[in-house]
């Protein structure tokens, strides 16, 4: 049975513009590094960064994306930090709570987000959205 997340990791084309971005602007701990890669913590969750020739430079079209929690205190300061950066925003916020969707330096689709599982479900239930259930 699965217990959780490993890690994640992203395909980068630039490794020191990817490192800039998910240390400065992102504000994750860079743990370990070498030539064509490095190792981030995003809390307890390990982010790995790969230099691949392969990597795409636009965004996937599809709505995969990868969500940062982050606490509602720092959610503005690194919302701010992040638009004064002129990152790209891939969409508007349409679901319950504070959700910042942006891109990465290779086009990874990202989000910040602070509000929990259980606030989403409640957001559903009092929306009384059709077909919606809780297993």
């Amino acid at each position: 049975m699965i217990n959780g997340i490993n890690h994640i990791t992203f395909a980068v084309s630039n490794l020191e513009k990817s490192l800039e971005f998910y240390k400065e602007l992102l504000g994750l701990k860079l743990v370990a590094r070498w030539p064509e890669g490095a190792y981030l913590k995003a809390g307890e969750t390990w982010i790995a960064l790969n230099l691949d020739p392969e990597c795409r430079s636009e965004p996937s079209p599809d709505y995969t994306h990868i969500a940062f929690n982050v606490s509602p205190e720092n959610f503005p300061r690194i919302k701010e930090r992040l638009e004064n950066a002129n990152v790209q925003v891939f969409q508007e916020n349409k679901s319950e709570g504070e959700s910042f969707y942006f891109l990465d330096p290779d086009g990874h689709k990202l989000e910040l987000h602070y509000n929990s599982l259980d606030q989403r479900l409640n957001w559903f239930r009092e929306k009384k959205v059709p077909g919606y259930r809780v297993d």
